[in-house]
């Protein structure tokens, strides 16, 4: 069995990642899924949140907006609406989208509101745990 398995990581925007994989860790819709080399085909819907790339003792840490990740035993390919580098968040831009998001729940006039405002929430934490994440692997690297 092999060591690796390749990794696409694919986004409106285009191609972010291509590469080997170790293990792959992403936020599946049933909880964070584990994938390595010559795991069964899997096909699941990816939730907001980190998706990390282990390889050769390092990680790279990715956010991806929610999407579906396809896995056959050689090959793991990830399409999200939008998917972005973890060192590339703007922490700053993530705590003021979470924070109207909660001031826009406080103030919900409707349903549609509420839930627009829910939606947002949910995209600006999943950030904030991706950039989390990010930052404790790199204090310990």
């Amino acid at each position: 069995m092999s060591k690796s398995i390749a990794v696409s990581i694919v986004s409106l925007q285009g191609s972010l990642y291509e590469g080997q994989a170790e293990l792959l860790v992403a936020h599946g819709a049933q909880g964070d899924v584990g994938i390595m080399p010559g795991h069964a085909a899997l096909l699941t819907q990816l939730l907001p949140g980190p998706v990390r790339v282990h390889q050769d003792g390092t990680q790279e840490t990715f956010y991806v907006s929610g999407g579906v990740m396809e896995v056959q035993p050689h090959r793991v390919t990830i399409l999200a609406d939008n998917a972005v580098r973890a060192a590339d968040l703007d922490e700053a831009a993530a705590e003021l989208a979470k924070k109207r998001a909660q001031e826009a729940l406080a103030e919900q006039r409707d349903e549609f509101n509420a839930s627009k405002a829910l939606e947002h929430l949910a995209h600006a934490a999943a950030e904030l745990r991706t950039l989390q994440q990010h930052k404790n692997r790199a204090g310990r690297g």
